[in-house]
């Protein structure tokens, strides 16, 4: 595993530990810092959980109408 070291102004080292967090869930599994200042979490939390593709968007619907049996359709492929 790959380790980055980052040197930052006491005066931002909120901001970049806020932009870090934002990041972890992903891509970082880490965060440790020596600074006195605790790492707080984000008020965003995602709602969604996958990946919504395109063809399965509302947007995709080419009829411009309201269709029942599509709507249908879409919550049986969600459960």
């Amino acid at each position: 595993m790959s380790e980055i070291k980052l040197t930052v102004d006491d005066t931002n080292i909120e901001i970049v530990l806020s932009i870090l967090n934002n990041l972890k869930s992903g891509l970082i599994s880490s965060i440790e810092t020596d600074s006195k200042t605790p790492i707080k979490e984000t008020q965003y939390k995602p709602q969604s959980k996958g990946v919504i593709y395109e063809h399965e968007s509302g947007a995709n619907d080419t009829t411009g109408k309201y269709s029942a049996s599509s709507y249908r359709e879409r919550l049986k492929r969600k459960s």
